[in-house]
């Protein structure tokens, strides 16, 4: 039998944009906000989705309310971390340093993004 991936998936991800950009809301919200129709089958498949972000522990919900109401339990940048070191210990033995480099190698930078990107390695310095 197939472990559970603690991994959110792309269909998880969107359910998160919504709950990060209006901080908390119901299935119905969601399904209209996702799917543009509130019917059964889609408030159903939102429920599905909602039930796997609480089982990773990415979504709480009040219980108190009705209809429940949904808020992300993770950050926006905590999820961005986990799943930059998530891609580091795969093809990177681990190291935030290689993909990191690659990264900054292989993007194309304007001025004003590089100045941004000094500008952070110096704060950070200076920490």
């Amino acid at each position: 039998m197939l472990k559970p991936s603690k991994d959110v998936t792309a269909a998880e991800l969107a359910i998160l944009e919504q709950l990060w950009e209006h901080e908390s809301a119901t299935l119905k919200e969601l399904s209209g906000w996702l799917y543009g129709s509130t019917s059964p089958s889609d408030i159903a498949t939102v429920q599905k989705l909602i039930a796997r972000l609480e089982a990773k522990q990415c979504v709480e919900r009040n219980r108190e309310e009705w209809p429940h109401i949904f808020k992300a339990a993770i950050k926006r940048e905590d999820l961005i971390s986990k799943r930059l070191q998530a891609t580091a210990d795969e093809l990177c033995d681990g190291t935030l340093n290689s993909l990191l480099t690659h990264l900054v190698k292989s993007a194309r930078f304007n001025a004003k993004q590089r100045k941004n990107l000094r500008k952070l390695l110096d704060d950070l310095d200076s920490e």
